[in-house]
């Protein structure tokens, strides 16, 4: 199926459109109130359809620091210069004008489940009938030894888009004649499985053209990953010789790094790199953790409305949430919004609720043109969201149906963006 602006829009919408009855939870202080914490593909979406759908009805605010934010998905394409930064940027003006929703730029620092308040940095308290957490991710600490937020200008992980997507660019446009690139890859689960291997093929791209002598290291602890024949079909024809991956057979599971002295040591054996990428492992970004909702590292949530599985009234999407079978993906993102938007929607003003249905897409950019996806639909169970049906790229597609792809991911990006941000 190719995916264009229009025909995105509509997909999630339909399953999201219901009239809107007067609200029946005031509890004496008017409109049922949703404070939204996080405003990517998750939070800016919920925060929107709440909004619009509601006509008005419910208050919603949505509380995100970043006064532009810049998407994690097509960064990778940004590093290879097939998009600029700005065309990765989005402001959340439209949310505001368009919408009547609360856009506070801040930092939420505490959340009393109790008492049902959100409090920001700034010192201003929030109060919400529900609360919906889109954090993305943080970094598990010390799981890659030697590397640390802290070191992140001398390893980039560029795996939170904007200043750290333009450092890694420059370090790899600067990398000496015939010099080393290295990859630290997560363990799973992790924000966008394919997203390290078209990083690794997005910087190959650029080291082909002003560096070809160049070579590739991609240190990973999985035993496989996603799409991984082919990535390794594209590697193969597009950038021969240049890409060695360490499995875990190899020492992948077994690797510190010294941000000092620029090197790597993978089981015992140190490599010394000119441009070093760490992406360590990953867990919920932290205000999910300060909510008291997270099992350590994610959010265990239900699967018809992602409400957490330890409070009714505070809903977890994307990245931050365990959910089942989806990845975690801008597309699953924005799928779980729309139907989190409609159950919260319902649960305050008595709309409509229809059973939720769940789809995702994730496309990768191997070199010009050669673009590749994976994807699949979900249902909400008992246990979990879970898979329906899925399907893949094959190796050995023709170059017109890798060239409809990447065409495809482009239309796709153009429609998440206007479903996020309006």
């Amino acid at each position: 199926m190719t995916l264009n602006r229009r025909k995105f829009i509509g997909t999630g919408a339909a399953a999201a459109a219901a009239l809107s009855a007067p609200a029946v939870l005031a509890d004496g202080h008017g409109k049922p109130r949703v404070v939204v914490i996080g405003g990517g593909a998750g939070g800016a979406t919920v925060a929107r359809y709440l909004a619009k759908d509601s006509k008005g009805a419910i208050d919603v605010t949505l509380v995100e620091p970043s006064r532009s934010y810049f998407t994690c998905f097509f960064s990778n394409l940004y590093i290879a210069g097939f998009t600029d930064l700005e065309d990765i940027s989005h402001t959340y003006g439209t949310l505001a004008a368009k919408y009547g929703i609360n856009v506070v730029h801040d930092w939420a620092i505490d959340v009393d489940r109790a008492a049902k308040t959100v409090t920001l940095a700034g010192g201003a308290q929030l109060s919400y009938d529900k609360l919906i957490l889109s954090p993305g991710i943080d970094f598990v600490e010390d799981a890659v030894p030697g590397w640390s937020v802290a070191a992140q200008n001398a390893m980039p992980h560029a795996y939170k888009a904007g200043s750290q997507s333009e450092l890694l660019k420059a370090q790899v446009m600067a990398m000496p004649e015939g010099g080393t690139f290295a990859l630290v890859a997560p363990p799973n689960p992790y924000r966008c499985p394919p997203g390290p291997y078209e990083r690794v093929s997005m910087v190959a791209h650029v080291l082909k053209q002003i560096n070809p002598s160049a070579k590739i290291l991609v240190i990973d602890p999985k035993e496989k990953f996603s799409k991984q024949g082919l990535f390794e079909e594209g590697w193969q024809s597009h950038y021969t010789g240049m890409i060695e991956r360490i499995g875990p057979d190899f020492g992948g599971t077994n690797v510190s790094v010294n941000p000092d002295d620029m090197t790597i040591d993978i089981d015992g054996m140190v490599e010394k790199v000119d441009v070093c990428n760490v992406i360590p492992a990953q867990k919920a970004g932290r205000i999910a953790d300060i909510a008291g909702v997270t099992d350590g590292n994610w959010v265990p949530v239900n699967a018809a409305d992602l409400s957490s599985k330890v409070d009714p009234d505070v809903h977890v999407l994307g990245d931050a949430a365990a959910q089942g079978d989806m990845p975690k993906s801008g597309f699953a993102a924005n799928s779980q919004a729309k139907v989190c938007a409609m159950a919260v929607r319902g649960a305050l003003t008595g709309s409509k609720v229809f059973p939720a249905k769940f789809t995702n897409t994730c496309w990768s950019l191997i070199d010009s043109d050669d673009g590749v996806k994976v994807g699949a639909t979900y249902e909400a169970t008992a246990d979990k969201i879970a898979k329906v049906d899925g399907f893949i790229s094959q190796t050995g597609e023709d170059a017109a149906t890798r060239k409809a792809t990447y065409q495809e991911s482009i239309g796709w990006y153009a429609g998440i963006t206007a479903d996020m941000f309006g």
